[in-house]
């Protein structure tokens, strides 16, 4: 789905960031593999102890300017605060550092990109104070006896219409 051009985009927009992370800690820090197959709703994701960065192909197909500006950082400085700071929260003050200081890039936990094309079927859930909408995944869970519970009012989640 990604061709060879944008696969050598996204490693060359990567590759500034790690440049920045060792300009500034002043040391080198490992380059990672780099896979263009992250499923589902995420973006991308970093897998630390595999120094592994994965690229959602559609998601990046249909904002690449995001994807440069937001995703590539975010997953870098994953990898940078993990290498630099060891085991720290995935969102937390060493990753937040990276990416405000550092990267000069908000620190936002989740991307704001359209789902409609990825996020497959949903299954409508009721509550005692609204309806959830669950992926295929969580519905299969429930169905095998697995129950969830509202965050909000801690009803726990009953398929709704029956």
């Amino acid at each position: 789905m990604v061709n060879d051009a944008d696969k050598k985009a996204l490693i060359s927009r990567s590759e500034k960031f790690f440049i920045l992370a060792e300009c500034f800690f002043d040391r080198a820090f490992k380059r990672p593999a780099y896979l263009f197959n992250q499923r589902g709703k995420s973006a991308g994701s970093a897998h630390l102890q595999l120094n592994l960065i994965k690229y959602h192909p559609i998601l990046f197909k249909q904002n690449s300017a995001d994807f440069f500006a937001q995703v590539v950082p975010h997953e870098v400085a994953h990898l940078v605060a993990y290498q630099y700071y060891g085991k720290v929260r995935p969102h937390g003050k060493e990753w937040q550092f990276v990416m405000q200081n550092i990267f000069n890039c908000p620190a936002d936990t989740t991307h704001s990109l359209n789902i409609s094309d990825v996020i497959g079927r949903q299954f409508a859930y009721q509550c005692d104070c609204t309806t959830h909408q669950l992926t295929i995944r969580r519905h299969n869970k429930i169905l095998k006896g697995l129950k969830y519970r509202c965050q909000k009012c801690q009803g726990e989640l009953k398929i709704k219409g029956l």
